[in-house]
């Protein structure tokens, strides 16, 4: 039987930077290392793990220095979980490598020249930031290290939280979450209580059994929480049971649903919620407007940075009143909402025919008339037919997923000619990608990524693209 070849140990290695995924790197030998977990200064042993012709992956075995930089994460799980993983970094550090993210990205990636670069704009609130979690139900806990070495006899438990990194089924229980903003965990840790009081099985992904499935929760800055409670099974007295002892004990909770999912996946936008208790939607307040958010709307998740992002792509568009502005991905609306004020008309175009009903209300409810929305496929409706009939756009504003536009949006967008792009973007490599593909006709002469998620690598960016 042939033995498998064993990975090369590497000794004392001093990590000097930090990438695009957040991984730490390192040189040796004129070959790049990515680490997880580490920070520039750290000087370590690294066994790889995988090990490739222009670079090699590794972890830690052990640590002969840390870096001065290094600071005591706030957080219990830390190094476990994955949701931040830039805990142990100061938060300006944090910034520096998230502004250097960016520009490596557009240049490196686009080969922009690049006009107008910002200083990144910071969140005031790098704790319970975020207006929505959702947690997993899982009838196997993950195990650490230690409780796997130790005479615990209760290996076995359940859990509550948060999905491991790169395992679809092995979620982490989470005791307290610094990402959100009481009543969240103290509702997490009740329906925990209630769930193991009354016996209701977590479930199992792999076998596809159990009753608890996930568990949803949405606050808004006024202190107004919708819960989603989501099973696997239609068992209505046990539903029932549960979700009357969640509006008993947190009157906090205004919007109370249950959805049962009985599908393979976890997803949901194919799902229908339904209203137990309470209000339908929860009204969220920014930029002096109000939003309207169901339980299934996508809405940014850090309101208090979303309300600057959008600001700088007002100011960046550069409005008049007399342009008409397109909002390709326009999702709920709020950006088209935001800046229809200062245009002639907006018209907003998003995939989800659910998202685009919303942003027709949250019009309404701004008493906007000058905003039009259509729900399908972008690339398919963005053609000339359509720029004849709702007008050709004078400016752009696109914020897609992470996965960027597709090459016919961009094509059609060229084919559009507007005189300014405002392109928005969760990725600044796909950003930049775009960005190239419209170089010939448009160059980059504003730059300000926005920090919206604290504490991970993840970094937003917008971008002002102007006809030459």
């Amino acid at each position: 039987m042939r033995r498998k070849k064993e990975m090369p140990l590497l000794e004392k290695v001093r990590i000097t930077d930090i990438g695009a995924e957040g991984n730490a790197i390192a040189r040796v030998d004129n070959q790049v290392v990515f680490v997880p977990m580490l920070i520039p200064g750290d000087v370590v042993d690294i066994r790889v793990k995988k090990k490739r012709r222009k670079y090699m992956e590794g972890t830690v075995v052990r640590f002969h220095e840390y870096s001065p930089d290094r600071i005591v994460p706030k957080c219990s799980h830390f190094g476990v979980c994955g949701g931040c993983k830039w805990q142990h970094l100061p938060y300006e550090k944090q910034l520096e490598f998230k502004e250097k993210q960016v520009i490596d990205s557009l240049t490196r990636i686009g080969k922009l020249e690049l006009l107008g670069v910002r200083p990144i704009l910071g969140s005031s609130e790098v704790f319970e930031y975020r207006n929505k979690l959702e947690f997993t139900f899982s009838d196997r806990r993950w195990l650490t290290r230690e409780e796997m070495v130790s005479d615990n006899d209760r290996v076995v438990e359940d859990a509550l939280g948060f999905h491991i990194p790169g395992y679809f089924d092995k979620v982490l229980d989470i005791r307290q979450c610094h990402l959100q903003p009481e009543p969240s965990n103290s509702i997490r840790d009740a329906v925990r209580r209630y769930a193991h009081r009354k016996s209701l099985a977590f479930f199992n992904l792999r076998q596809q059994s159990g009753f608890l499935r996930n568990l949803i929760i949405r606050n808004t800055g006024s202190g107004r929480v919708m819960v989603i409670v989501v099973f696997f099974m239609d068992e209505r007295d046990r539903i029932n049971g549960l979700l009357e002892y969640l509006r008993s004990e947190f009157p906090q909770i205004t919007s109370l649903y249950y959805i049962v999912n009985t599908k393979k996946n976890d997803s949901l936008t194919d799902q229908e919620p339904v209203l137990f208790s309470g209000d339908d939607h929860l009204l969220e307040e920014m930029c002096g407007m109000k939003f309207r958010i169901g339980p299934l709307s996508f809405y940014q998740t850090n309101t208090g940075q979303a309300q600057r992002l959008y600001m700088t792509a007002m100011e960046l568009a550069g409005l008049t009143g007399n342009e008409v502005v397109y909002d390709l991905y326009t999702g709920t609306g709020t950006i088209a909402c935001y800046v229809a004020g200062k245009a002639k008309k907006v018209v907003g175009i998003e995939y989800i025919e659910e998202a685009v009903q919303d942003a027709v209300k949250n019009a309404l409810i701004n008493n906007i008339g000058n905003t039009e929305f259509y729900a399908g496929d972008i690339r398919l409706l963005l053609n000339e037919k359509f720029f004849e009939e709702k007008g050709r756009p004078d400016v752009i504003i696109t914020d897609p997923p992470r996965a960027g536009m597709h090459g016919d949006v961009v094509d059609q967008i060229l084919a559009a000619n507007p005189a300014r792009i405002v392109y928005i973007s969760c990725n600044p490599s796909t950003q930049a990608r775009d960005a190239g593909l419209m170089s010939e006709k448009y160059r980059v002469t504003a730059v300000q990524p926005v920090d919206m998620f604290p504490h991970t690598h993840h970094v937003e960016n917008v971008i002002l693209l102007e006809r030459i």
